[in-house]
């Protein structure tokens, strides 16, 4: 008879003939339907899910409500109707927008268009076929689900009696839905990673995937596919070898178990907690942890065992084992190489050292609690303990021009032994300049260094000899100075006898006034 609805077995049939590559004209002479009969299904169908795998692992009922309120949305007078429909749960949250302003958009493109009653008629039955929720198995070893409660709770400071509330944080195994819980200061990066390293160690293993939801801490930007995670997470990810896998974006249903963990948690650890005040996390966390334990040792309603037997039994041996180090938590940082060589660490406002060929080169600063990395292009260029002095400088020497580095070394201990190291003479020259340093009030010390410096710079142009008989000289006359000694250099005083006297004899002149006219 014509118009009545084919049996739901048959129509399975021509999605399962389709899914093997059948053409619909060749379906219609298997089945020995019309082939507009085949095409009417088959464009209801198309117009419903991404692939036909997804439509035949609907259940019948869910079948017979799609095909009973749809009809096939390639006819002209519908126009793109229920592509439209796909995008007004999100459009109608927004302030302002109603359905008359989303039918009069549809029909300013769709003039032939049904009316507003229709559209409304159309789009609540398009809405109930919408309307299911995919039943999730949950495998042993396979997920951990996390998330931060929505209710706070709160610790006591001492002295003030002031109120500072703390994030309250939850883990849950999917399938022995064993439960761990801590609060933390906040829901930064750091707070968020120490939690989540303590669920791991709690559970003496790692899943497959960690399941967050679109937290800043986790994830960089949102997406319904692939989320950006920020490179914190990826790392401890990549540390424990685990999947960070975050929840979609408004879709509590993919992380329902913690969720109901959650509600499960108000009840039995903020409830017994009300009559009680904590001064720090590390008490308030023992409470939580003794609160959370007797949760694991519950028994499940209706069931013989609790979480915890469940986890023992099915999926602690399925957990991959930890590594070896617990995590270091990381930050991460780019940054110009300064001129001086040097590059801040801005949460520290710390100089560290680079080696001077990177200057005016960007760079990654990988720093822990302890230590700062600094990489060039994926290649480490310098290490240096973390020091958190503002506006200090750590220097490593070799990394500075050479210089540079000639002059950062500058100090007495320096010159004594550069001087000592040329000759006796030179050395007791060297000493008897740094002697004026604490001998004459308002000599500044890089004015002896310097002269020091200069003295040690003749060692270049004449040979470390003529510089020992140079400074020997200078300290028979009792005047020693950069330049005297290179004044005797460059009258080659130094090859004369020590012993002969250095004379200058006065010519005699018509215009010369003898000592007769000083009398």
């Amino acid at each position: 008879m014509a118009n009545l609805r084919l049996p739901m077995y048959q129509i399975r049939r021509i999605l399962q003939l389709r899914q093997q590559g059948y053409s619909k004209r060749a379906i219609a002479a298997t089945l020995a339907i019309a082939r507009n009969t085949v095409e009417h299904y088959l464009a209801i169908i198309e117009a419903h899910f991404a692939d036909l795998e997804q439509a035949l692992s609907w259940q019948d009922e869910q079948l017979h409500r799609l095909f009973t309120y749809s009809v096939d949305p390639k006819a002209d007078r519908l126009g793109d109707l229920y592509q439209r429909f796909e995008g007004f749960e999100q459009q109608l949250s927004k302030p302002g927008v109603t359905r008359f302003h989303l039918w009069a958009t549809y029909k300013q493109a769709n003039p032939n268009g049904v009316q507003y009653t229709q559209f409304c008629q159309r789009y609540k039955q398009w809405m109930r076929t919408q309307q299911t929720v995919m039943h999730l198995e949950h495998k042993a070893g396979d997920k951990l689900y996390v998330d931060f409660a929505g209710k706070r709770l709160s610790l006591v400071d001492q002295s003030s009696g002031e109120e500072k509330p703390v994030e309250f944080f939850v883990a849950i195994l999917g399938c022995s839905q064993l439960t761990y819980a801590q609060a933390v200061a906040s829901q930064n990066k750091e707070d968020f990673i120490t939690a989540l390293q303590n669920a791991l160690h709690f559970l003496g293993g790692v899943p497959l995937a960690i399941v967050p939801d679109n937290l800043k801490a986790a994830v960089q930007t949102a997406n319904r596919y692939e989320p950006d995670l920020n490179e914190a997470i990826q790392d401890f990810a990549a540390h424990y070898g685990t999947c960070i896998y975050p929840a979609r974006s408004r879709r509590p249903r993919d992380k329902s178990l913690v969720e109901g963990a959650v509600n499960i948690l108000y009840t039995r650890v903020y409830v017994p907690l009300q009559e009680r005040i904590f001064h720090s996390l590390e008490s308030l966390n023992q409470a939580i942890a003794d609160l959370v334990e007797a949760h694991n040792q519950q028994l499940f309603q209706g069931k013989d065992y609790s979480r915890r037997q469940r986890f023992l039994s099915l999926e602690a041996d399925l957990l991959r084992p930890l590594p070896m180090s617990p995590y270091l938590i990381k930050g991460y940082r780019m940054a110009k190489v300064l001129t001086n060589c040097h590059v801040l660490l801005q949460p520290d406002k710390h100089y560290y050292s680079v080696p001077h060929r990177f200057v005016s080169q960007a760079v990654k600063l990988i720093y822990t609690q302890q230590t700062v990395e600094i990489y060039h292009q994926h290649q480490r260029i310098a290490t240096h303990t973390r020091v958190r002095l503002a506006h200090g400088y750590s220097t490593n020497m070799d990394h500075l021009p050479s210089h540079q580095q000639w002059v950062s070394q500058w100090s007495p201990a320096f010159f004594r032994e550069q001087g000592l190291g040329k000759g006796p003479y030179v050395g007791q020259a060297i000493e008897q300049l740094l002697g004026r340093i604490e001998g004459s009030a308002g000599t500044y010390p890089q004015q002896i260094y310097r002269s020091c410096a200069g003295i040690l710079s003749l060692a270049r142009k004449v040979d470390s000899a003529r510089l020992e008989k140079a400074c020997e000289r200078a300290l028979h006359y009792g005047t020693v100075s950069y330049k005297v000694i290179r004044r005797i250099l460059e009258a080659e005083l130094d090859r004369l006898p020590l012993t002969e006297e250095v004379t200058c004899s006065i010519p005699t002149h018509d215009n010369i006034r003898g000592a007769a006219a000083y009398q």
